[in-house]
């Protein structure tokens, strides 16, 4: 054999000693056990005996002869068993002198098989200490270094001959390798091997912190005696940056972009970056972007203005900030921050060697740096579908290794989904600035004087990702002093709902103008919707049309202290009577519109003056989360309603904290509260006047009596006018019954009322004309004037001027000569 094979002191062997005839002397060790015979049977025996072969003779008389001239002999030679069969072994013998001429042999042998385990683990154990890319370190009982291997030296960084005879902690001082030493301690103790990582500082070497992964196992002899531990190190510093990247790629997707909000997401960006990929880290967008403002498309030059959107440092209050939040900066075309925009690509500089120039250009900034040690920046342009949005700019200076290809392939990643946050968050709140100001501007915020009832409304557009929402109110003045409330809430989010709402409410406006009854606006305004939903068939890519609308119609008359209303799969309103007790009114409700199918209808109900009726949408009762209880939340409305006093405005607000307390709702929210009036004996004058033309001189008497009653006296010449109009009208083309009303509320209000449906129209007349200027004359001297219909006959009116400015009013105000000329 070409090399020496390790007999390691081991009781496994077999020990045979032998005289100078070759009988067998000895018999000791693991003979037995290897061959199966008992020391008696074979003490005094011919060693020759026990052969398996002859063919083995030659060779044991050749090792005899060298033994005999001094050497030790191996020789690999077939035993017989005890049981018969053959046993390969591997023995070793060496001559032993006892007298002048008198030669003993002693042998020592072992399977052939064992043996070469032996050597397999000895060349594995070599290789190991000589070529293993992996760490390989022997320590004895009191953890100091015996053995280390060359990979081992190259990961530590430390000679091998420094190392040998310390202990762990004198080479790496710190509380890391305090707890290498506790475990390796343990494994000594247990004898349980255990797989430790650790981190050790290296930055006396400039590398920064290095990860080990360890694997130590306690070391003992054959015959038990704990020698020491042996560890196998591996470097897994490069496998923990990269699992450390993917682990911040993975928060990065959780926790950038959890709002539409633009500086929220440039915060999320840099409360991701520091500290696990730089100390410190700095977000500019362009000015505007936050306001939802377009971007102009490709990259952005130098001298573009940026607003300081977010920053985040490893040190409170970030001294090495340039600019604070908010600030305003302009960045130098020499600035890698420039360059970035300009070419759309990143910058690295792994150090600021070269960064004389475009530091020059900025020294407030160079200042900051150099105070900060920063030592290393990279620059990543925020862009979203082809289109410059700002720049992130991330530094080290608390970390010695400077930033790397991988690192700026990771800080790519994470600013690229930061900036398609952004810029979704850009769009979201471009169209909710314009769906708010459309909202704004189509909706009260004010509503008006009125003697019916004192309204009060607070309407919150949508806070959530989903966009506001089509909730819409209006409070409308109606003829005979009476007042028309309207909720309403569109399907849908965003631009397109508040266009279908403010087209609602435009319709419901133009209807109510019209005296129609609320069962008979709903039904009107449901063939609006389908009309402009069976239009919308015919492009699909159009928003539905206001198909499964909902909204609440209720009209109150002060003179007769009751409520007419109608709902279209609305929710059901709330009435306070002045007893405080509050109830929902039991209506019945119809379809939502659009959907056809059941009827709508009226539901009268009286409410005795100073009640309030609370009217609302859904988003009230939703809160500010998905799953709200709307029982409780119904329960709380009627709570608060009962219980905030007689400010209408402060109820409103109570009703708010209550059911809204940070006043962001997940869906738009509307809350109207009317607190009803009375007209009552002293402000309404009626008479009921026979079908006889006589009678109109007698009731432009009887008004003229009543507005000086009313210290009205002013008024007394444009309302006879309209009084006598109207009166002759009813008896000309009216039928019986026919009855006056006067009623003064904010405005004189004038009523004939006939048992005719048929409804007046105006026209010009010609100056030949002896007929149809009345309605002309009553258009031109009354403020307004209208028709409307009941189920008895029909009523005109006509309002007669603002009685809060009467002086304004005046006969001869208005131009009543063509009237003059026709009498």
């Amino acid at each position: 054999m070409d090399r020496e094979p390790a007999f390691f002191p081991d009781p496994t062997l077999g020990m045979v000693g032998l005289d100078s005839g070759g009988r067998i002397t000895a018999w000791g060790g693991a003979a037995s056990a290897i061959l199966g015979y008992d020391a008696e049977a074979v003490l005094g025996r011919p060693a020759s005996e026990l052969l398996a072969s002859d063919a083995d003779r030659p060779a044991v008389v050749a090792a005899a002869r060298r033994c005999r001239m001094g050497e030790s002999v191996r020789e690999a030679l077939a035993v017989r068993h005890h049981d018969g069969g053959p046993v390969e072994l591997l023995v070793r013998s060496w001559p032993v002198a006892t007298g002048a001429r008198d030669v003993h042999w002693h042998l020592c042998f072992a399977e052939m098989a064992k043996v070469r385990r032996w050597d397999t683990d000895r060349a594995v154990i070599e290789g190991l200490f000589a070529q293993a890319p992996i760490g390989l370190a022997v320590l004895d009982t009191r953890l100091c270094f015996v053995r280390v291997n060359d990979a081992l030296e190259r990961i530590h960084g430390i000679p091998r001959k420094e190392s040998l005879g310390r202990r762990i902690s004198a080479l790496f001082p710190g509380p890391e390798t305090d707890l290498m030493e506790a475990r390796q301690r343990r494994v000594l103790e247990t004898g349980k091997p255990l797989t430790t990582e650790h981190r050790a500082s290296m930055t006396a070497a400039g590398e920064g912190h290095r990860g080990w992964s360890i694997t130590s196992f306690r070391l003992v002899d054959p015959r038990g005696t704990i020698l020491g531990v042996a560890s196998a190190v591996v470097d897994v510093t490069e496998r923990n940056r990269a699992r450390d990247r993917l682990m911040l790629l993975d928060e990065a997707a959780r926790r950038i972009g959890t709002t539409l909000d633009v500086t929220r997401t440039a915060a999320e960006l840099a409360d991701v970056a520091v500290p696990r990929l730089a100390d410190y880290i700095a977000v500019d967008l362009l000015r505007g972007i936050a306001l939802g403002e377009e971007s102009g498309p490709g990259p952005v030059g130098g001298g573009a203005v940026l607003r300081r959107a977010a920053i985040c440092s490893l040190l409170k209050e970030a001294p090495e900030a340039s600019y604070p939040v908010g600030e305003l900066i302009t960045f130098h075309q020499a600035t890698p921050q420039a360059r970035a925009m300009a070419d759309g690509r990143s910058v690295l500089l792994p150090t600021l060697e070269d960064s004389e120039e475009w530091l020059a250009q900025d020294p407030h900034r160079a200042g900051k740096m150099i105070a900060a040690g920063i030592h290393s920046v990279m620059v990543i342009p925020l862009r979203a579908r082809d289109v410059t949005l700002g720049v992130a700019h991330f530094y080290r200076w608390q970390r010695p290794e400077p930033f790397e290809d991988d690192d700026i392939t990771v800080a790519e990643e994470l600013v690229a989904r930061a900036a398609v946050c952004v810029d979704n968050a850009r769009r979201y709140t471009r169209e909710r600035h314009t769906a708010i100001t459309l909202q704004q501007s189509l909706l009260r915020t004010t509503t008006p004087e009125n003697s019916a009832a004192t309204t009060v409304c607070r309407h919150l557009p949508a806070i959530g990702p989903t966009g506001v929402g089509g909730d819409w109110f209006d409070v409308i003045p109606l003829s005979g002093a009476r007042l028309g409330l309207i909720v309403g809430d569109v399907p849908g989010r965003g631009i397109h709902a508040v266009a279908n709402a403010a087209r609602l409410g435009t319709a419901v406006r133009a209807l109510a103008q019209q005296d129609a009854s609320p069962d008979e606006l709903l039904t009107q305004l449901d063939d609006i919707v389908t009309q402009a939903a069976e239009e919308a068939e015919h492009h699909p890519e159009a928003p539905t049309a206001g198909i499964g609308t909902t909204c609440l119609y209720a009209i109150y008359d002060p003179v007769s202290r009751r409520c007419a209303l109608a709902g279209a799969a609305h929710l059901p309103p709330v009435l306070v009577k002045p007893s405080g007790a509050p109830h929902l009114l039991d209506l019945r409700a119809g379809p939502p519109l659009g959907l056809g199918g059941m009827p709508f209808e009226t539901t009268d109900v009286d409410v005795p003056e100073g009640s309030t009726l609370a009217l609302y949408t859904n988003g009230l009762l939703h809160g500010e989360g998905r799953h709200h209880d709307i029982d409780a939340a119904l329960r709380t409305l009627c709570r608060t309603l009962t219980h905030s006093g007689n400010n209408l405005e402060q109820v409103c607000d109570t009703a708010l904290d209550a059911l809204l307390p940070s006043r962001a709702p997940h869906d738009d929210a509307v809350l109207l509260l009317a607190r009803t009036h009375a007209l009552g004996p002293d402000r309404v004058a009626t008479w009921d006047l026979p079908p006889d033309p006589a009678i109109v001189g007698q009731a432009r008497s009887l008004t003229s009596t009543q507005l000086a009653a009313w210290d009205l006296e002013e008024l007394a010449f444009t309302t006879e006018l309209i009084v006598s109009e109207l009166v002759t009208n009813a008896i000309r083309y009216g039928r019986a019954p026919i009855q006056l009303r006067l009623i003064r509320a904010t405005t004189l209000v004038c009523e004939v009322s006939d048992a005719s449906s048929t409804s007046p129209h105006m026209r010009q007349a010609a100056d030949t004309d002896e007929n149809g200027r009345g309605l002309f004359m009553i258009a031109q001297m009354a403020d307004r004037w209208g028709t409307r219909h009941s189920l008895t006959g029909k009523t005109i009116w006509a309002e007669c001027g603002a009685l809060s400015s009467t002086a304004a009013r005046r006969p001869g105000r208005r131009d009543l000569r063509p009237f003059r000329r026709a009498r």
